[in-house]
């Protein structure tokens, strides 16, 4: 989802992001054992590392890009390439013969 350019820098955005990509981080690390013998019970608990690894890649991926918002740093747009357009070659119209 492109945005349209603007002034007002995500400031707020880029604070509570990079609080719940920290507390997301902190928490994982401090309850290693626990979240790892949850995963290993099978049945439904084996989505745990994949749900786990989506949610944290998702919040530190915005955090990361408000940031880079904030510091000024955005993609270079590619330049719109203006090209004369070329009418096709007419062809001969294709007629149905029978061989008798």
């Amino acid at each position: 989802m492109a945005h349209a350019p603007s002034d007002k820098k995500p400031v707020a955005q880029t604070i509570a992001y990079g609080i719940a990509t920290t507390a997301i981080y902190a928490g994982v690390f401090s309850f290693a054992d626990t979240i790892t013998a949850l995963f290993a019970k099978g049945a439904l608990w084996a989505a745990g590392p994949i749900v786990t690894v989506f949610a944290v890649s998702w919040v530190h991926g915005q955090f990361a890009h408000n940031l880079w918002t904030c510091l000024g740093v955005t993609a270079r747009l590619p330049r719109a390439e203006v090209r004369p357009t070329v009418q096709p070659v007419a062809r001969p119209q294709v007629r149905a013969t029978l061989n008798a």
